[in-house]
């Protein structure tokens, strides 16, 4: 099952994502706030990156991505354990 990313955004303060297993049909479903605290999350564009190649560099972690501000992964610096 695809891992999808959804978010909550509120004006002036960092986003929240979480990250739910979910078949494609249900991808566009409603999320429920996991802290049900009536919050409505809405499926991002999610992108990834495989680390490995011969030659390439993978930053000091070796992990593949490197964080800047929210890392691609949806993540907070240092939350993902790839910088």
């Amino acid at each position: 099952m695809p891992l999808y990313e959804y978010e909550y955004v509120e004006p002036g303060k960092p986003p929240v994502v979480i990250e739910l297993l979910r078949s494609p049909k249900d991808a566009d479903a409603p999320v429920p706030d996991p802290e049900g605290l009536g919050r409505v999350f809405k499926r991002k564009f999610s992108v990834f990156a495989s680390g490995g190649s011969a030659g390439g560099s993978t930053g000091a972690s070796g992990a593949g991505h490197v964080h800047s501000g929210t890392c691609g992964c949806g993540r907070r610096p240092g939350s993902c354990g790839a910088g």
